[in-house]
């Protein structure tokens, strides 16, 4: 059985592989969650060591404080138009079409904002996301607004999910840093992403889903048998 340390290593070789495709000038997309953390602190190391010099676009508050500590200069859509290069987590990966479930770190409006104004976007996971079928071990994180939860929350009941209003450690409703809540959908294997993608956005109080559907370009996949890079026609 892999071990929690032997996770975390491959979680960083694949983070440190996906920085090497950073380059100079460039404006990046910075992910959030455990393994995206990993490459925020590869490309702060990168800018002391090398002199890499980037403009990074968060897509979590955690993950703009973590930049700002390393001295990453950060900029927003204000100022950005296109972003070079994205490189983020995911909770579960489709092979073949590399289709996402992203979202259980809790920044998944933000990361689809961000993906979908990359021109490459590099998702750097470890070998248990990969785990088939596709959606059987991870729910799709629903973002939905407050106001009327508890209807669109019977809504995503009507379509076969059982769906579970997130909490945060107090115990109360996770917020979003959109101020939003997210609804965790379990709908075991997914057949058709897709279509779920499409059903899903169309019920009123659904903000985004975290169904991530031709955006990823390249993923990056760390096991015990080594690195493999698998990519998107």
């Amino acid at each position: 059985m892999t071990t929690p340390d032997a996770v975390q290593e491959l979680k960083r070789l694949s983070a440190e592989r996906a920085v090497e495709m950073v380059e100079t000038g460039m404006i990046v997309g910075l992910g959030t969650g455990s393994t995206a953390k990993l490459a925020v602190d590869a490309i702060g190391r990168r800018q002391r060591e090398e002199g890499l010099k980037i403009i990074g676009i968060p897509t979590s508050e955690v993950t703009a404080a973590q930049a700002k500590s390393l001295g990453i200069p950060l900029a927003d859509f204000s100022t950005i138009e296109r972003i070079d290069l994205t490189i983020d987590g995911a909770d579960a990966v489709r092979l073949g079409t590399l289709d996402l479930i992203k979202g259980l770190g809790g920044a998944l409006l933000r990361e689809k904002i961000v993906a979908s104004a990359s021109a490459r976007m590099v998702v750097i996971v470890d070998g248990t996301k990969l785990a088939t079928p596709f959606g059987a071990k991870v729910p799709v994180p629903v973002e939905v607004v407050r106001f009327g939860w508890q209807s669109t929350h019977h809504k995503l009941a009507g379509l076969g999910a059982t769906p579970i209003l997130r909490l945060g450690a107090d115990g109360q409703p996770f917020i979003t840093d959109g101020g939003n809540y997210i609804i965790d959908c379990h709908f075991g294997a997914i057949a058709e992403p897709a279509a779920l993608e499409h059903a899903l956005r169309a019920l009123v109080g659904v903000v985004e889903t975290g169904l991530f559907i031709d955006l990823a370009t390249d993923v990056i996949v760390a096991r015990d048998g080594g690195i493999e890079v698998f990519r998107r026609d």
